[in-house]
Order: structure tokens, then sequence, then C-alpha cells
């Protein structure tokens, strides 16, 4: 990856993402998307009733044309958008649900995958139950073709917003997505899926006689939707397939996990849970963990020794290269 070829793409990007937002008085997501749409229609700005100018729609072109001569590859864009919209999101308000989930976890993402799905001459397919603006499944997507598998990714999201930065940045990658806007706990048009992810929002799910549709709901109080999106996820996926969400590190200690803890003994098996770093949160309140859950069938059966570990750091290469070696000898003998 060309670091300054990266920093040479963003300074002209914001720029004419600023050029748009001051021009159609517009907020930054929205110019944004704008952006992306005028860069893969053949780096040509949409004017709409006169606006933008001739002269702003000049010069956006041109900043379009000076980009594309950089020919990024897929995943330099994809860290191009990334640090747009980490900027964008500053300026922005975003509630902490929408925040986009940090490279290091979607590596560890990546990683978790290639270990539970080692064959790689057959397809997967990969399910993101709330994909957000879409940097974690596009970085599984991406680095599972890197490393020479198949991979269809598909997300959903209630978000219109969200879903069209996702849209925007599957076309900039020139990497094709299933994007589904609706309410991720509505039934849902998806094939059955290999993988099912999620960094999954964490709150409680205000429709109540929806969520009554769940094991996991709550008779006495709203349900947590993190819960309900892992219930309804886990149904998408193939017998024997896998689920690996992002959670709250005490899911299991609060006043609904005895539900989640009823659920996860009946329907699928708790494979493994990794509590994530201190470093990375900024509080014990924040902090989460990763599980594995793995839907029953022919070739799948609870671990003899659910994985129970904690990874210290990411940010020392030894540390991390002994917590790879450490899930490989669990899942050679446990799965």
């Amino acid at each position: 990856m060309d670091s300054e070829k990266i920093e040479k793409a963003f300074s002209m990007m914001e720029e004419a993402i600023q050029h748009l937002q001051q021009a159609l008085d517009t907020p930054f997501f929205d110019a944004y998307i704008e952006t992306a749409e005028n860069f893969v229609d053949g780096q040509r700005v949409r004017v709409i009733d006169g606006q933008p100018t001739k002269e702003v729609a000049k010069k956006l072109e041109s900043l379009y044309q000076e980009i594309a001569a950089l020919a990024l590859e897929k995943e330099e864009w994809r860290k191009l958008t990334q640090l747009l919209l980490l900027k964008g999101s500053k300026n922005e308000s975003i509630q902490p649900n929408h925040q986009l989930t940090p490279d290091s976890l979607g590596f560890l993402f990546v990683f978790l995958i290639e270990q539970l799905r080692a064959e790689k001459q057959k397809p997967i397919r990969v399910l993101d139950i709330a994909v957000g603006m879409g940097n974690l499944l596009m970085t599984v997507v991406l680095n599972l073709q890197a490393a020479n598998y198949q991979v269809q990714g598909s997300g959903v999201d209630i978000d219109d917003t969200l879903l069209a930065i996702a849209a925007s940045n599957g076309a900039l990658m020139d990497q094709p997505l299933e994007l589904f806007h609706q309410d991720s706990l509505q039934d849902l048009l998806v094939d059955p899926v290999d993988i099912a992810m999620g960094d999954l929002p964490v709150g409680y799910y205000p429709n109540d006689e929806k969520a009554k549709r769940f094991k996991t709901h709550s008779e006495t109080n709203h349900s947590y939707a993190h819960h309900l999106l892992m219930e309804q996820a886990m149904k998408y996926v193939k017998k024997s397939g896998f689920g690996i969400f992002l959670v709250p590190s005490n899911f299991l200690e609060t006043d609904q996990g005895p539900l989640l803890r009823r659920w996860l003994g009946q329907d699928v098996y708790l494979q493994g849970v990794i509590q994530l770093p201190d470093e990375l949160f900024k509080s014990e309140h924040s902090r989460k963990s990763i599980l594995i859950l793995q839907n029953t069938g022919e070739t799948a059966q609870q671990a003899e020794k659910v994985l129970l570990v904690k990874l210290a750091t990411l940010k020392e290469p030894t540390k991390v290269t002994e917590f790879f070696k450490k899930f490989e000898d669990w899942k050679s003998s446990n799965l």
C-alpha cells in the first residue's frame, strides 16, 4: 500500500467534498456520497437547477481526474474512505453505534474467518447484520479476496445515510455488495450465508411486539438489540456455519444475560469468547469482546473446551502472534 499516494488522494478528495458542501449547503456525509457518485460516474459532476455552478463543477472534475490518475488499488480506496469518514465524523453529530469499526478489529475478524473456513475452493457468503458505513464488511471481503477466497458480501441497515455511504464505498472500490435498507430484525431477503458477523449496536430495541418473535426477548422491559440481532443473524447462517459478533464484555452479566444464555444453550453453540485489549476502550463499561457462535448441524458440536482468552494488546506483534497460535491450537483440538 502506497501511503504517499493515499495522502495525495485524501487531500484532493477532502477538498472536493468541501467544495460540494459549500456549493450545495449540505452536510458532510451527503457531500461525501455525492462526491463518490460523481467520481464513479466517469468523474462528472451532477448539476441540478444550476448547482453547483460551472466554475465549481470544473474545479471538481479537475480534482476527480487527478485522483483517478493515481490508480488506487481496492485496499487503498478502502483506507482512503476510512480516513475521510473518520475526519468527517469529528465534525458531524454521529452516535457511538455508528462509529467505524477499527481496522485492528477488522483484521482480527479476517483471521477468525480464515481459521473457521480454511477451504478456499468453496465460495464464502458473509452477512453483516448491522453494516453501517460498511468498513468492517469491506475489510473482511477485500482481505479474504487478497487471500484467494471467493467472497460475496451482504449487509443490512435501517439508516439510509449510512447504507448509502456503504454503497458508495463499494462503488469506489469496484466491489459489488448486496445491501438491504431495512430494519435488520424484519424478515430478510438474504440467501443462507456461511458467516454472519457484526459490530452490534448496543441498546434497547423499541418495538416490543416485534421482539416477541425472538427467544432472547424480555417480558418485562425493552429487549437488548444486540441480543436480538445475534439471534436474527444466526437464522440466516447455514447449518454448522459461524457467527462472529462484537458485543459488550459483560454480555452474560446483565439483567437480560440469562435470556441470552438460554438461547445459546438451545439453538447455537457458544464456541469462543475473545476479550479485547483494555487499551481499545475509554472505560471499563465500554469494553467489548468477540463472540464466536456456531449453528447446530452434522459437522458441528459444542467445543469440549470453550475458547476463553483475553488479548493483552494489538500493538505488539509478538503478543498477537501468540494469540494466533493459541487460537489455532484450540481449533485443532475442539472444532
